[in-house]
């Protein structure tokens, strides 16, 4: 085999492998991080807290600087917008790959490739319009009783 020829398949592995192993330990990383300095940033707030207030109650103290939790109703909103976003790429993917098949350019590869990754974002997003579809019919009971308890704590 040419070395050129090795190393020009070399170099066009090279986004894939980025993609799919770099690119979610880097994620991955970033999001521990955040989360340490996150916590080593509330303690701090408690630990400087307690030595000025030596009486002060620490668990209210960590419930004020804690993020709030989202409620049943956001998440299942969360789901609904997510399963949208997607299934929209979804379409848009596979009719742009249907569009290029329709072109006197002839790249089956293009077309075979956003015509998957389309049926894999509309997958995913139907997936999540069904969750939400489900949680919003299985959870009502709950997200009325969650919203009854925010409107007496305010």
């Amino acid at each position: 085999m040419d070395s050129n020829l090795v190393w020009l398949n070399f170099v066009d592995t090279i986004p894939v492998i980025a993609c799919g192993c770099v690119l979610p330990i880097v994620f991955i990383w970033l999001e521990t991080r955040r989360k340490i300095n996150e916590s080593r940033d509330h303690m701090q707030i408690v630990t400087t807290a307690i030595e000025k207030h030596p009486d002060m109650d620490v668990e209210e103290l960590m419930k004020k600087i804690s993020p709030k939790k989202k409620s049943l109703k956001e998440k299942l909103l969360s789901k609904l917008l997510w399963g949208c976003i997607t299934t929209i790429l979804g379409i848009g993917l596979i009719a742009f790959g249907f569009f290029l098949s329709t072109q006197e350019i002839h790249i089956a590869e293009d077309v075979q490739t956003a015509i998957g990754f389309g049926v894999v974002l509309l997958g995913i997003g139907i997936a999540f319009l069904i969750n939400y579809a489900v949680g919003k019919k299985m959870l009502a009971k709950e997200i009325e009783a969650e919203q009854n308890n925010l409107t007496k704590q305010q």
